[in-house]
């Protein structure tokens, strides 16, 4: 596995959240940098030496709602 990619979405409290896709990697933080570093550490923890995926991606969403 080249890459993991995580959905990042804003946390209802602040901060993000931060969910891999297709494995089972959740993580979160109070700012991006912190996310970073939290994002690298969960996937760090979650594979086996010599199988880590050499590229994270994150993709970020947002909700709007307007009104008519």
């Amino acid at each position: 596995m080249n890459e993991v990619l995580f959905l990042v979405e804003p946390a209802a409290e602040g901060g993000y959240t931060a969910r891999a896709l297709g494995e089972s990697i959740f993580t979160e933080a109070d700012d991006l940098e912190s996310l970073h570093e939290q994002v690298r550490d969960a996937v760090r923890c979650h594979y086996d030496e010599g199988h880590v995926p050499s590229l994270i991606r994150l993709h970020f969403t947002h909700e709007e709602v307007i009104a008519v």
